[in-house]
């Protein structure tokens, strides 16, 4: 996560500290504000994008590093009824989702970029370096279980918006049939690499579902951890050199504060 986007999050908690205490003193006269919780929430997240199910070219993964990947948000969570046992939670999440990767493939197509500087297509064997660092904009709309001694149990949807994206890597150790299975052969060895960036091309929207818990071990402070799957593409429609699509699926533990 950069400087700015902490910033951004940083904003966002001192918002939503001044909101809360505007309203302390109106929250015994609003009907909407009883049984509300207001949470912020700290955490960090390991993962990774991948396709479901793995396709053939991917023969193995020789290494997974998930990076280190933060977050930061606000929240709330809607009580329906004096018991607290159903809610809806809501919130704003700064999140970061990122991973390096190295994988064996076999006429695994792809685009890179050639030493002049010009983009080659082409079905390339070898080993593949991927490195992605990407943030979000998160809003998730859960259904909240409470009825549990000191956890609260939540799934539902999440919509996200991109903030902050980085896709590249390099091919090596291999070689790409250029235009095809059948094509001009270009050699990769030793520290000659074939780079490509695809950050362009990465979706503006992501969607999908999440779930997770809490569990309160003091008066205001829980640890929580959630799975999130996302459930389109990583990239857009219209984007072919990646034939096969594939999904952020990210574990976030955190700590949370609830006033």
């Amino acid at each position: 996560m950069n400087f700015k986007q902490t910033i951004l999050s940083f904003l966002l908690v001192c918002f939503f500290v001044v909101t809360k205490a505007q309203i302390g003193t109106e929250q015994e006269n609003s009907s909407f504000f009883k049984g509300v919780d207001f949470h912020t929430r700290a955490s960090f997240s390991i993962g990774g994008s991948a396709p479901i199910p793995f396709p053939v070219e991917i023969r193995r993964i020789e290494h997974y590093n998930p990076t280190l990947s933060l977050g930061l948000g606000v929240g709330l969570t809607k009580w329906l009824g004096n018991k607290e046992i159903w809610g809806i939670r809501t919130g704003l999440h700064v999140e970061g989702k990122g991973m390096k990767t190295a994988a064996e493939v076999k006429n695994y197509f792809t685009e890179v970029i050639g030493q002049g500087g010009q983009k080659v297509t082409g079905n390339f064997t070898g080993m593949v370096q991927t490195n992605a660092k990407n943030s979000y904009f998160t809003l998730p709309l859960l259904l909240t279980y409470g009825a549990l001694e000191n956890w609260n149990l939540y799934a539902g949807p999440f919509f996200s918006v991109l903030v902050e994206k980085n896709f590249t890597g390099y091919v090596y150790d291999g070689y790409l049939r250029e235009g095809g299975p059948t094509g001009t052969k270009i050699v990769f060895s030793g520290d000659n690499r074939g780079p490509y960036d695809f950050s362009q091309d990465l979706n503006l929207f992501q969607w999908g579902v999440m779930a997770g818990g809490e569990w309160t071990f003091r008066k205001h402070l829980s640890l929580f951890g959630e799975l999130s799957w996302g459930l389109n593409n990583l990239f857009e429609r219209d984007f072919k050199t990646i034939i096969f699509d594939m999904h952020p699926i990210y574990l976030t533990i955190g700590l949370s504060y609830i006033f």
